[in-house]
């Protein structure tokens, strides 16, 4: 592996805290590849082979039963996936293709065990990794359960409109099919419920999206903490 990608490895809080020699030895094993968009990366069911580390890019984490599928979650730089199965070397229950041209880096599953084993730092480290996805999980359990699917979008656009700097409108990171996935809709339902919030100051232009009135947004959307601060 380059050493000029080394950098951007090592700042992800995984790796961070590591030995020098530890992640050495792990970035040894490791190999860099850049990929073209909608390529299938690993299908669920089949073994971990290797942790995954998104350099550039983006991947679409998704599931598929009975003939229906669903975004489980999208994985931007500099992010992993799918840790637990590599930790319990077990099969994955998700797939992954990339939504655009990508640049990832995999590490052997084998070795990324051997390294928890030798390394209490590295290891501390995946147990906060696992307990902030387990946060992650829940919060979205609850944004599924717990809110009408207006509700959904009407937050999920305020917490685009604050990721992008709060100026009043924003651009739709994903496609409508991705997004409403995400939001566990359909597309019908989610061009349903943007025809809903067209009172509550929200125009939509294509993946433009101007938001007029934030205040009546936010009286209807109810942003919960407990469900929308990504980072507790």
């Amino acid at each position: 592996m380059r050493t000029t990608d080394l950098p951007q490895v090592r700042s992800l809080e995984l790796f961070r805290s590591m030995s020098e020699s530890n992640f050495d030895t792990l970035m040894q094993a490791a190999y860099l590849q850049t990929f073209p968009t909608q390529l299938d990366l690993i299908t669920e069911g089949d073994p971990a082979d290797f942790l995954y580390v998104v350099i550039e890019g983006c991947v679409e984490l998704c599931a598929r039963s009975n003939g229906r599928e669903s975004t489980m979650g999208m994985v931007r730089p500099v992010g992993t996936f799918i840790l637990a199965a590599v930790l319990k070397d077990a099969v994955y229950l998700m797939s992954a293709r990339t939504c655009q041209k990508s640049k990832i880096l995999l590490i052997p599953s084998e070795n990324v065990r051997d390294a928890f084993e030798r390394d209490e730092a590295f290891a501390r480290a995946i147990v906060v990794e696992l307990a902030n996805c387990y946060r992650g999980m829940v919060k979205e359990h609850k944004d599924l359960k717990l809110r009408t699917a207006v509700e959904r979008l009407a937050n999920r656009l305020l917490r685009y409109h604050r990721e992008q700097g709060s100026a009043g409108s924003l651009d739709l990171p994903y496609d409508k099919r991705t997004i409403a996935s995400l939001l566990g809709m359909t597309p019908e339902n989610l061009s349903r419920a943007f025809n809903t919030l067209k009172p509550y100051g929200v125009d939509v232009d294509g993946a433009k999206v101007h938001l007029s009135d934030l205040k009546s947004l936010q009286i209807l959307a109810k942003p919960n903490p407990l469900i929308d601060n990504r980072e507790s």
